[in-house]
């Protein structure tokens, strides 16, 4: 009877380990942002303004964004594209490689003026102080306003953004986007 014991749990935790997310690979991952390069960078400092930087973004958001991409539950036209023949494998390689980086923020403002909404999980400079949120320190303020108002739309989902935008004005919006813009970044490239 003990012995069938044991070989049911070990069975089980068998199971539950095949069902873990899977290990990033950096090496593997930098290998995949070459098809990332030209918007994101290989050291995830984007090259355009509709593109954010995803250098030093945590493991936990890259994966959250590019599954969300390749699923269908957050939209954009490249985005979609490009995740769409993506694996867990290579998403968490990804994750793993771009999360790799080092960044540093340089404020050009005093920190008590950020904005105050969003401190909590964005911090003062920009840089996230938490796993499930992104870095804002450099970001385009084009591309802050326009995600601001997709969550204030309803356009991309989220139940902790979405009801945070919708407290917010377009004046306060492009405040946002102006004060974590205006934060001037530094990505070094972790090999």
């Amino acid at each position: 009877m003990r012995g069938m014991l044991s070989l049911a749990l070990g069975g089980l935790l068998l199971a539950g380990g095949a069902l873990a997310d899977p290990v990033g690979n950096r090496a593997d991952g930098r290998k995949l942002a070459g098809q990332c390069r030209t918007c994101h960078g290989l050291d995830g400092k984007s090259q355009m303004p509709v593109a954010p930087n995803i250098g030093s973004e945590s493991e936990t958001y890259i994966r959250a964004q590019l599954t969300a991409f390749r699923d269908g539950k957050r939209v954009n036209e490249m985005m979609t594209i490009v995740t769409r023949s993506l694996n867990d494998q290579q998403i968490a390689d990804l994750a793993a490689w771009y999360a790799g980086h080092r960044i540093t923020a340089t404020m050009t403002a005093d920190p008590a003026g950020a904005p105050e909404q969003c401190v909590t999980c964005h911090g003062a400079d920009g840089i996230r102080l938490i796993d499930e949120a992104p870095n804002l320190a450099g970001e385009n303020n084009i591309y802050i306003d326009t995600q601001l108002k997709a969550f204030r739309s309803g356009s991309r989902p989220s139940e902790i953004m979405a009801p945070v935008a919708a407290e917010l004005t377009d004046a306060q919006i492009r405040a946002v986007a102006d004060w974590y813009g205006a934060t001037q970044i530094a990505i070094e490239t972790v090999e």
